[in-house]
């Protein structure tokens, strides 16, 4: 119960300090729309970002069964980290903030007659999302360590709280930093897990897989 409980927060401090990036996109895109358009830009973006993501992650849940997948996930998922410090370093949850808040004052940004759509808008929020979406899945499906019911009630926490509260996050990162690196220790914590158990598991680990090393039963939390 602890462990779920465990994995349920870390999932949702995943979710929340990687969605920076896909707030600054949203943000941007909104702000180059006219006034009555960018607050359904704002709302369907973080909804297109937040299904993307349970979507995304549901597959790679069923992937990471597959012999020699962790490891590889567990490389990818240390480029991920990398990333996520150059954009705490960067104040790249500053930047999403301000853009959001240019968004949704009426008086900035584009003010002038609509001259984009916001299916328009929305096709360029969801083509970045892809590629964004995909280091935040990998975080999640990791966490959740083939758990369906648990990836998807925590994304769809996250969900409601992308689409609703978007600023409000972001200035919280902004105004409590330690928050964005508290998820930088988890998720680098995550990471080594997934490194070990892609190593050493004996069903999954390339270890045992190429013959190196008999492995062992790692169920999880690494035990």
């Amino acid at each position: 119960m602890i462990d779920t409980a465990l994995d349920f927060g870390k999932i949702v401090i995943a979710d929340l300090i990687l969605s920076g990036d896909n707030a600054l996109i949203i943000g941007m895109a909104a702000a180059g729309l006219a006034p009555e358009l960018r607050k359904k830009a704002i709302l369907y973006g973080m909804v297109i970002a937040a299904l993307l993501r349970i979507l995304f992650a549901i597959v790679a849940t069923k992937l990471l069964g597959i012999p020699g997948i962790l490891f590889v996930g567990s490389l990818l998922l240390f480029w991920v980290c990398w990333r996520l410090y150059a954009e705490i370093r960067d104040d790249v949850d500053e930047q999403a903030e301000h853009a959001l808040e240019l968004a949704q004052d009426d008086s900035q940004g584009y003010t002038g007659p609509p001259r984009k759509t916001l299916a328009a808008a929305l096709i360029s929020i969801t083509i970045a999302d892809v590629s964004m979406s995909l280091d935040n899945v990998l975080a999640v499906a990791a966490i959740a360590d083939g758990d369906t019911n648990m990836l998807v009630f925590g994304l769809g926490l996250a969900i409601v709280l992308m689409a609703f509260a978007a600023t409000m996050i972001m200035k919280l990162l902004t105004r409590y930093p330690w928050i964005s690196w508290l998820g930088l220790i988890v998720l680098l914590y995550v990471a080594g897990e997934m490194f070990y158990r892609g190593v050493f598991d004996m069903h999954t680990g390339i270890g045992p897989m190429m013959g190196w090393f008999e492995g062992h039963e790692i169920g999880k939390g690494g035990h």
